[in-house]
């Protein structure tokens, strides 16, 4: 999967980046190196879902699917 992230030079220095796909999905970095490692933390944070916390009924379906 690839998805496209906007990265920005922060003005006290570093950088910050958000991710326009996953609305509040966003970190930064000191380095251009931290940054990308913070923005792959980031995304999986971003996309896991506890569904526990969801109410599903008997005619739900769990399902996971590769994009």
């Amino acid at each position: 999967m690839k998805i496209k992230v906007i990265i920005h030079e922060a003005e006290e220095g570093g950088y910050w980046a958000e991710v326009p796909s996953i609305p509040g999905c966003a970190t930064q970095g000191e380095t251009f190196e931290e940054l990308l490692q913070n923005l792959y933390e980031a995304i999986e944070g971003c996309l896991s879902v506890d569904i526990e916390s969801i109410d599903i009924t008997d005619k739900d379906r769990i399902m996971e699917i590769a994009i």
